[in-house]
């Protein structure tokens, strides 16, 4: 090979490697370009935080530049009611990976004692209600349901406001009535001997009131200040009596107030003619036709009524108008004849 040849040739290699070292410089820019490209969208999507936004029980994963949560909500077109609770709050710096949740305020009816009100409320559970609604519980109230409980819409929660407090009061002890039989004192006849008194006793209460009115009451301490006096009663047992010089049987006798009555024209209640040995009584106490013996008076049958002689009380008859008065109102037994 002569030189020119050569010459050529070696422009020949120098011309290929200018291409490749050009084609190199291009390659190397484009490069450049891509990770230049790369940084930039590493930066814009490291800019972003990726967070998990929960309304309603509705859950959205999105990607935001916000600053804060409330830039978030605003962001995301979701607005705020008055009663509406977010978590974390909404001055909270906005961070990747952050849930933030929106719960909105429900109707409940809230009664306190017997205060009874709507109130809206964002409170998850009964216990959360009773906090924002600054309601003090005391030792023994009752709230229901149970604070655990998770609120819904129309949910009726109570608290029983319960209070104890102790009374003593002083109550009368009743007597006993004791009955004695008493063989001289005539059958139907009792007299007492001996007064009952009545005794007196302290008791102390343990007073239950829900919601001011009384539900309990529950007895903690008795004690007998004063014991009672038994009432003594003799009860006649004697049937046999010795009257007018004879001796009577009966079934059984009466204290009675006795009058006197005289001819009024007319007969009896029974339609017999009155005469001595004719009495009238109240027919509730002794039967009409009731053989009787009446003290001061003899031997009598019951024919007839009056209208004033009612209860223990009997009219004897007697012939003349002296005599009756003469008789007077006496006391007197009245002996039931067997």
């Amino acid at each position: 090979m002569d030189i020119r040849q050569k010459v050529n040739s070696n422009k020949g290699l120098s011309g290929k490697l200018a291409d490749n070292l050009a084609g190199l410089r291009v390659a190397a820019a484009c490069l450049m370009v891509l990770l230049l490209l790369s940084a930039i969208f590493v930066a814009y999507a490291s800019a972003q935080n990726k967070v998990m936004l929960l309304v309603e029980e509705e859950q959205i994963e999105v990607r935001s530049f916000a600053g804060d949560v409330n830039e978030l909500l605003q962001e995301q077109s979701v607005e705020l009611g008055v009663k509406d609770q977010v978590t974390p709050l909404p001055d909270t710096k906005l961070r990747d990976g952050m849930t933030v949740v929106v719960r909105r305020a429900i109707p409940v009816t809230l009664q306190v004692g017997e205060q009874e009100g709507l109130v809206n409320t964002a409170a998850e559970t009964v216990g959360g209600l009773i906090d924002e609604s600054n309601v003090v519980l005391g030792e023994r109230d009752v709230v229901s349901p149970g604070l655990e409980t998770r609120l819904e819409p129309d949910m009726l929660v109570r608290v029983d406001r319960i209070t104890v407090s102790t009374m003593d009061e002083e109550v009368p002890i009743k007597f006993n009535v004791r009955r004695e039989n008493d063989s001289k004192i005539a059958r139907g006849i009792t007299n007492v001997v001996q007064q009952g008194v009545q005794g007196l006793e302290r008791k102390s209460w343990e007073i239950t009131y829900k919601n001011g009115q009384e539900a309990n009451r529950r007895l903690v301490a008795s004690t007998v200040v004063k014991k009672p006096v038994d009432q003594i009663v003799k009860v006649g047992a004697l049937q046999v009596a010795s009257r007018g010089g004879q001796d009577i049987r009966f079934s059984r006798a009466y204290d009675m107030v006795s009058t006197a009555y005289t001819h009024t024209g007319h007969n009896t209640a029974t339609g017999v003619k009155p005469t001595v040995g004719i009495v009238a009584v109240d027919p509730a106490v002794i039967p009409l036709g009731t053989n009787l013996y009446v003290e001061g008076y003899g031997n009598c049958r019951a024919m007839d009524v009056g209208g004033k002689i009612k209860g223990n009380r009997i009219d004897v008859f007697l012939d003349t108008n002296n005599e009756a008065k003469r008789w007077g109102v006496r006391k007197v037994k009245v002996y039931v004849l067997e």
